[in-house]
């Protein structure tokens, strides 16, 4: 289910906004012409790593300057 509401109105109250928790569509129009439109966002939760490489460790100096990939560079 969508409402529509004109531009000025969004502007001045974004109350509105709580319908879309309730998974409701709102359209921001502009002189009655539908413009554009909200729609809710459902977020799927916090992510957690895959472990798909197996990485229990990375060292300490994992990024630091390879000397010898800096020698064919001439660093």
């Amino acid at each position: 289910m969508s409402s529509i509401v004109e531009v000025h109105d969004a502007e001045q109250d974004l109350s509105g906004i709580d319908r879309l928790d309730a998974g409701e569509e709102i359209a921001i129009a502009s002189d009655g012409v539908p413009r554009a439109r909200l729609l809710p966002i459902t977020v799927a939760g916090v992510r957690s790593p895959a472990g798909a490489l197996r990485v229990t460790y990375i060292a300490d100096d994992f990024d630091a300057p390879d000397p010898l990939v800096q020698a064919l560079f001439g660093n």
